[in-house]
């Protein structure tokens, strides 16, 4: 049946959000904080190898630099900030946030941790070429298999993120959802409009994109990153105007 890897895909980030979530909240200070870090680190780690996937590095700079610009125009970290505080407001109502060291941030709302969570678990899930070739394989042919693969990898991603970030990571089974739906649905079309380098390049755009939540997660810099989103979007149009 076309679209049950991706429901499988939300099942099990959902699961492993809402286990994390629960054990993120019986864990020592220090070990999330330490948990965080591993995250942010293998968030680098895996920027790196799907940034490597360029053929072009000016495809994604262009790409960067023209999404960037529209991402600022259309102010979509602002934009995700305030899904974030309406989930939040739904969920628990929360306006207050621990921080890692366990003392109480109220110059930081609970929405901007959510948001944070919820963009950071969003990119990590649906960045990548197995979401892309896994919907259109599943939508074309009905076999699910690429996207099984990913959902138990997803899965424990989302456990790891959840147990550290809270339950923001689990709302990301939204993006998921619509996102993999999407390209399933419409993988006819997608078939034929996504080549090969349109996908590379996509899939190197994002790679960059988790480097700056990489960056984030390890507090070196925080990079509105939700703004750079759009260049996943520009980077299959740069090449199909150089080819």
């Amino acid at each position: 049946m076309p679209g049950l890897g991706t429901l499988i895909n939300v099942a099990t980030v959902v699961v492993g959000g809402v286990v994390g979530t629960f054990m993120g909240a019986r864990l020592p200070e220090k070990m999330r904080e330490t948990i965080v870090h591993g995250l942010g680190l293998a968030t680098l780690v895996i920027g790196v190898q799907l940034s490597l996937e360029t053929d072009n590095v000016l495809v994604v700079l262009g790409s960067l630099l023209l999404g960037g610009i529209a991402g600022e125009l259309l102010h979509i970290e602002r934009r995700i900030d305030q899904l974030g505080r309406w989930l939040e407001r739904k969920t628990s109502g929360n306006v207050e946030v621990s921080t890692v060291d366990g003392s109480v941030d109220s110059a930081r709302p609970a929405s901007s941790r959510f948001s944070h969570a919820f963009l950071t678990a969003s990119l990590v899930f649906c960045v990548g070429p197995m979401t892309i070739l896994g919907s259109i394989q599943d939508g074309l042919t009905g076999d699910y298999t690429l996207l099984a693969v990913k959902a138990t990898l997803d899965g424990f991603a989302a456990l790891a993120f959840a147990s550290s970030l809270g339950p923001g990571v689990v709302f990301a089974a939204l993006t998921v959802l619509v996102y993999q739906g999407a390209l399933t649905l419409g993988a006819g079309w997608a078939s034929v409009l996504l080549t090969d380098p349109m996908i590379a390049e996509m899939t190197a755009t994002g790679g960059v994109l988790m480097l700056a939540l990489g960056l984030g997660l390890l507090e070196i810099k925080k990079i509105r990153a939700g703004n750079l989103l759009p260049a996943v979007i520009v980077a299959p149009i740069i090449v199909a105007l150089v080819h």
